[in-house]
């Protein structure tokens, strides 16, 4: 993202937001974007009648996690979820987002591997050089993870810049990897399961493996909707921790019983198959806290980029845990 870029966004989201919750105080219905054939753990919370009077709208399907954050802090939804170098990235253009409860992350069960051939010469960090490495988005969670591996292990700057990261939809990233259309493939849920019992793959790296157990993507609100609407906010995110800590606490097959249901109940013509692999959110925290560990990481990592200029934001600066009961 150019200088140029980043004021001009900055400057759009300040004035879209001014208006992002004009049509009145207090509001007890919050506008979303859900994801094709899962149940996001607002959902979830919705359904387990942990939101008390708080209801939810569904607008559509986001294509991704820095569209959903930028859909919330320009008004078009009232929250959105991603990756927190996403939620750093957003921010530091200058939109007056901030973090109030994380919703995904990193562990055993629920991670995100770089996998080759089995007979991929690809056996070494320095190996990526060159190579074609496919995953959903750029500027994401999967090229945080990739230069951070690359970093770790001794490449200079110039080096990972030979490493060429680019957007493969999910679907078709093991194909691609099998086709040899590219060298390395991002995989993880279903469709990295599935990709291990057709066999020959093996995997280089996982997230897990480099940085253990997580927190990697919040839910944010804009600073203006956090002002106006305290008491829906403070329902919305204890019930997002209540229902953090019900997947936690349940036993595997009831969640899953649980999440095919609202799909079925909710008529939106999608296959919920995958549903049936789910394993865990992987959220590190109690209920959803929010703490600075999440954040510096790549706080860090994008000023090593020269994505955002080095101070320019602070971690305690982007999250507030006030709203969260369960934070406490």
């Amino acid at each position: 993202m150019t200088t140029t870029r980043r004021n001009f966004l900055g400057l759009t989201l300040l004035g879209l937001t001014a208006c992002s919750t004009a049509a009145g105080a207090s509001t007890k219905t919050l506008r979303y974007q859900g994801a094709v054939g899962d149940v996001t753990l607002p959902e979830l919370a919705a359904d387990l009648g942990y939101l008390g009077d708080v209801k939810l709208e569904w607008v559509g399907n986001t294509t991704s996690g820095p569209q959903d954050i930028q859909s919330a802090a320009t008004g078009q939804v009232d929250f959105g979820g991603a990756f927190n170098g996403a939620v750093v990235k957003l921010r530091a253009a200058g939109a007056p987002i901030r973090s109030v409860i994380g919703y995904y992350g990193v562990d055993e069960f629920a991670y995100n591997g770089f996998y080759v051939l089995d007979d991929s010469p690809v056996r070494t960090p320095r190996d990526l050089i060159g190579k074609k490495i496919g995953m959903n988005t750029l500027g994401a969670h999967h090229e945080a993870v990739l230069g951070t591996y690359l970093k770790r292990n001794g490449l200079t700057p110039d080096e990972i810049k030979k490493v060429e990261p680019i957007v493969v939809p999910p679907v078709n990233t093991e194909q691609s990897v099998r086709q040899k259309q590219i060298e390395v493939g991002v995989l993880g849920g279903i469709l990295r399961d599935k990709a291990l019992e057709n066999g020959g793959i093996r995997k280089l790296f996982s997230d897990f493996d480099l940085l253990g157990a997580f927190t990697a993507g919040t839910y944010v609100f804009t600073e203006k909707f956090l002002r106006d609407n305290p008491d829906t906010v403070r329902a919305f995110v204890t019930g997002v921790g209540r229902a953090i800590e019900w997947s936690r606490t349940t036993p595997r097959d009831q969640v899953v019983a649980r999440k095919l249901d609202i799909v079925a109940k909710r008529g939106r013509n999608e296959d919920p198959s995958a549903l049936k692999y789910w394993k865990s959110n992987g959220v590190a925290e109690k209920g959803g806290k929010v703490v600075d560990s999440q954040l510096t990481v790549w706080i860090d990592w994008l000023a090593e980029r020269g994505e955002i200029p080095a101070n320019q934001v602070r971690a305690a600066d982007l999250y507030t845990n006030e709203f969260n009961e369960l934070a406490r």
